[in-house]
């Protein structure tokens, strides 16, 4: 099966806001070619399928946050309406209110983005749990040896562009 959305631009869609990963009622809407209004009023239809660990719904000082990190609107322009931002769980639910077929296999790629990006942290501590393990099994002549792998581990600070957007 072609892919509908490439994997990328769901990546670069998923933000941390309030420490959890979540996508943006009105990306949902762009991949799933939906209105965000339409989006909005299955979910609001279906409230009970959306507790509070499915969906935020964003203060409207997060939403400035939001709007002057990304410069979304131009001057003057308001929006009427808070943003809903939804967590793994919501994005999964929402294929049970959103019964098109583009919107269920777009929700199957963002599954699976998802899930590709929790293998990947995962497998990072992992490689840092066995370092650490065999730091303390070595002795000190390897010591060099453990903080090269280390250093090649971590990312440099300022050599990545952050992806993302953390409210505080």
């Amino acid at each position: 099966m072609k892919a509908l959305v490439l994997q990328e631009v769901i990546e670069q869609k998923i933000y941390l806001i309030r420490g959890q990963k979540v996508m943006l009622d009105r990306d949902l809407a762009l991949l799933y070619d939906v209105s965000t209004k339409r989006l909005n009023e299955q979910v609001k239809r279906n409230i009970k399928r959306f507790p509070e660990d499915f969906m935020l719904h964003l203060t409207w000082e997060e939403m400035k946050s939001l709007r002057s990190h990304f410069a979304t609107l131009k001057k003057g322009a308001h929006t009427k309406y808070r943003i809903y931002a939804f967590t793994e769980q919501g994005v999964a639910m929402l294929s049970s209110v959103l019964n098109s077929e583009r919107a269920i296999l777009v929700n199957i790629q963002i599954m699976r983005t998802f899930i590709k990006l929790r293998r990947l942290l995962a497998t990072h501590k992992d490689l840092l749990m066995k370092i650490e393990g065999m730091e303390k099994k070595y002795d000190k002549q390897f010591r060099i040896v453990f903080q090269a792998i280390r250093e090649l581990m971590s990312v440099p600070k300022g050599s990545r562009k952050k992806i993302g957007f953390i409210a505080h």
